[in-house]
């Protein structure tokens, strides 16, 4: 029998009334917004697999910093594209590398954006894999070296932050260590904690230039039917040093992020991947889908499953409808 005094769509009544009683809200600071940078000069170019997005050399990274600032973006992920590969992934950890230069750059041009780096090798290996080769493998332990100095010459050279995505055994316990040792006490990893083997990943790796010339990555990245693993990784780095807990991809793994937000005290990102960007990019495109209120919808479903930080291709737009108080 229906109850005439209980009504809840009382607070339904008006847009004000709506905004008053939202229980999940957004912030700008809680946005970051990666970037591709590459090695050369006076490249600016839109990525074909990822609309709105940019290759940019060093020396056009002020369109990259100024498009950010025009929107209220404060934080940034940079992401970095060898022109010379070897087996090693040398330049990852070189000081005059793409992700170091850039670091520099946009350090002159705002001393106050907040710069977190990826820590990672396949965009610098020939192999294209995110650790060192031992035959057809990846040897976990010699990658934990070459990590670790690559997180030191990323805090030479500015990074706030360092953002290890390897999934190797043991690495937020190198990098905080290395870190440590050489006078970086105070830079934070945002460990991606539980970064799955996703096929999300593609449009990512048409930009970043890091496909794997041979076999895939499931040896180290997670199979995406697991739960129960996800959380001990997470764990597990927590009990290494990590700062920040990251999962990684968003949409398909909410469930993920409301378990590592009941289960742990550190703050927790996620990462809306290259793939669950373009295809609402691809949808909108064929006129499937309003753009604006699906991504807008989207986001707020990670922050509602938990999260305190989002990565995002779309933190732009993102910032604009926090402003707007279409999100916010």
């Amino acid at each position: 029998m229906f109850n005439d005094i209980i009504r809840p769509r009382r607070l339904r009544t008006s847009l004000g009334l709506r905004k008053m009683m939202r229980e999940t809200r957004l912030s700008t600071e809680s946005l970051i917004w990666p970037i591709f940078i590459v090695e050369g000069e006076n490249i600016y170019q839109e990525i074909p697999s990822l609309p709105g997005q940019y290759h940019y050399s060093p020396d056009q990274l002020y369109r990259a910093v100024e498009r950010a600032q025009a929107h209220g973006i404060s934080r940034l992920i940079l992401f970095g594209l060898s022109k010379e590969k070897d087996e090693i992934g040398s330049g990852a950890w070189a000081e005059d590398g793409v992700v170091q230069q850039g670091l520099r750059q946009i350090r002159k041009l705002d001393p106050d954006m907040y710069l977190i780096t990826d820590v990672c090798m396949c965009e610098y290996t020939s192999h294209g894999h995110c650790g060192i080769l031992c035959g057809q493998e990846v040897d976990n332990d010699q990658t934990l070296l070459r990590l670790a100095e690559i997180a030191v010459s990323h805090a030479r050279a500015g990074a706030d932050m360092v953002a290890p995505s390897d999934m190797m055994d043991g690495r937020v316990a190198a990098i905080r260590k290395a870190l440590d040792d050489n006078g970086f006490q105070n830079v934070p990893i945002m460990s991606y904690a539980a970064k799955f083997a996703s096929s999300f990943y593609g449009p990512f790796r048409d930009a970043a230039g890091s496909a794997p010339a041979f076999g895939d990555r499931r040896s180290y990245q997670m199979d995406w039917h697991n739960s129960r693993e996800a959380m001990r990784e997470c764990a597990l780095d927590v009990q290494e040093g990590a700062d920040i807990l990251m999962i990684k991809p968003a949409m398909s793994y909410l469930d993920l992020v409301f378990q590592c937000r009941q289960r742990f005290d550190l703050p927790v990102a996620a990462y809306a991947v290259s793939g669950e960007y373009a295809m609402m990019k691809a949808a909108a495109a064929q006129g499937l889908i309003d753009e604006y209120g699906v991504m807008c919808e989207s986001a707020v479903s990670i922050f509602r499953a938990g999260a305190d930080i989002l990565i995002t291709y779309y933190a732009p737009e993102l910032a604009d409808a926090i402003r707007k108080g279409d999100i916010g």
